[in-house]
């Protein structure tokens, strides 16, 4: 029997990217957004629409009492680049998440795959975060949003007999980021001749594409693997290496300013331990950080506005 899976935040910057794979395992994709895509697009293709917003309670209801899915890969949340920290939206979210997963499990839910962050880690300053011995510290209501609702489901998932993961995402860039997003910001500085100021920006960090990102998301989704796992590279590097290399890349590394931005209010160290990811899921990052890099360079000169 064919199984159907409903992805919520499914145009948004990592959920387009978890479409085809899914399309590919034969099963039958329902996919949630507040726009629906041109049905001759790569997003559109073998993929069910429905245009709505799961913040209002009448139409998710109505979504899952249609959809009646198998699976669900859940991406939506308040992700708006500066606002996401702090927003109430937060506790909107998480509410409409559990209330969404309570209405599947009553018409037949057999899996959840939910989406958290790497700032549910408590801050590291030698380690990598591993999901089964570094300890929780949600870093501020964003992450302790997103944790909250990762207990909850876990419980649920134990008294019910569901099967769940959790992702968590690490550093993401790649094409169609958030222009104000540290990735394009550089980029499209360096491609219209501008200095590019960014942080002293030492501290090791985990970068992955966001295509990559899609594709582990769906490679757990179709595994049998439960619980947190980390959706990263497992490579450190840091944000001035990043800066450094769109400089070169773009033929401008002059235009790089290391220190002309103060270092902002986060842990020393977000580097991920992806042993679950490679060994258990079975997936490994396809793009080195400078191929990832130099195509999102690209996507940024065709796409400058």
């Amino acid at each position: 029997m064919t199984s159907r899976i409903l992805i919520t935040g499914a145009g948004g910057f990592i959920g387009r990217h978890c479409l085809a794979p899914l399309v590919d395992s034969g099963a039958e994709v329902h996919a949630v957004g507040r726009s629906v895509p041109d049905r001759t697009s790569d997003a559109g293709a073998g993929v069910r629409w429905h245009r709505l917003d799961l913040l209002d309670d009448g139409a998710r209801a109505r979504l899952v009492e249609e959809v009646r899915p198998d699976m669900i890969v859940h991406f939506a949340w308040n992700v708006e680049h500066g606002r996401f920290w702090t927003t109430p939206q937060n506790l909107a979210w998480a509410g409409a998440t559990l209330d969404m997963l309570r209405r599947a499990a009553e018409t037949g839910l057999r899996r959840f795959v939910g989406l958290g962050t790497c700032y549910e880690y408590a801050p590291q300053t030698t380690d990598d975060c591993n999901e089964a011995t570094t300890p929780i510290e949600p870093f501020k209501l964003y992450g302790t949003a997103k944790d909250g609702t990762r207990r909850i489901v876990a419980e649920f998932a134990r008294e019910t007999g569901l099967s769940w993961a959790w992702g968590r995402f690490f550093l993401l860039y790649g094409p169609g980021e958030t222009p104000t997003r540290l990735v394009p910001q550089v980029a499209r500085k360096l491609i219209a001749g501008e200095p590019a100021p960014i942080g002293a920006a030492a501290r090791p960090r985990d970068f992955m594409d966001s295509r990559d990102a899609g594709a582990a998301t769906a490679a757990l989704a179709l595994s049998a693997v439960e619980g947190p796992v980390n959706i990263a590279s497992g490579r450190a590097s840091s944000v001035r290496e990043v800066a450094e290399t769109l400089g070169r890349l773009a033929g401008r590394p002059e235009l790089i300013q290391v220190g002309g931005y103060p270092d902002r209010d986060e842990p020393e160290r977000i580097v991920a331990d992806v042993g679950r990811l490679t060994g258990e899921v079975g997936f490994t990052a396809i793009r080195p950080l400078e191929q990832g890099l130099a195509e999102a360079l690209d996507w940024w000169r065709e796409n400058p506005s």
